[in-house]
């Protein structure tokens, strides 16, 4: 009959149907790109890191022989950083940087602590790392613990430690190189990474201190 449309083949239903898919598709991208477009909706480094559990109770040695915990920060902004004192190149640098760090900051800088984790408690006892912490010229908490304890900090913080061999028997400490910035509640707040420059080092520093 005339006006009839004609009946679909197979082929055309299968175009239809692809045809939907991508209308479809295209909403959901949309939808997407719309939401990211608003305000906030770019997340910096800090709200990214929000929520992420970072941190948390822990029992260890300070360089005096007395036991620390996370109490004996309550109440102050902290910085803390796990290496090791034969560390060749990261570890000197990163807490020479804090101490510098702290200095530029003026009357701020008393305002929050420094804290050495070792990550090598056979090699690293708490003399000797009294020993090293002072070749900086600021206070520096330097800590170390048994390896259970120090595990269980390092799975708190989710610093990446592992032993690598060396010839001749000895051996190194691959690590996280970043510095862990909590405020005074002891809430993690951000890191500030070993390649970052002093301005955005500082920014960072005045905001847990604030």
């Amino acid at each position: 009959m005339a006006g009839t449309d004609p009946k679909p083949t197979p082929v055309m239903v299968v175009v239809r149907r692809v045809l939907w898919l991508l209308v479809a598709l295209a909403a959901v991208i949309g939808a997407v790109l719309a939401l990211q477009s608003k305000p906030g909706g770019k997340q910096d480094s800090t709200t990214a890191y929000a929520g992420a559990g970072i941190g948390g109770p822990f029992t260890l040695t300070g360089s005096d022989g007395k036991t620390v915990t996370e109490r004996s920060f309550a109440g102050k902004p902290f910085a803390i950083f796990f290496g090791f004192t034969r560390c060749p190149e990261v570890c000197p640098t990163t807490l020479a940087r804090m101490a510098s760090l702290r200095e530029q900051l003026g009357e701020d800088g008393d305002k929050f602590e420094i804290v050495f984790v070792s990550v090598d408690p056979e090699h690293d006892k708490p003399a000797d790392i009294g020993s090293y912490i002072s070749l900086f010229k600021t206070p520096i908490h330097g800590l170390t613990g048994t390896a259970t304890q120090l595990a269980a900090i390092q799975k708190a913080y989710g610093v990446y430690v592992k032993k690598v061999p060396l010839e001749g028997g000895d051996y190194t400490v691959d690590h996280t190189a970043a510095i862990y910035l909590m405020d005074r509640h002891g809430h993690f707040v951000t890191t500030i990474d070993y390649h970052e420059n002093d301005k955005v080092a500082l920014e960072k520093l005045k905001r847990i201190v604030a």
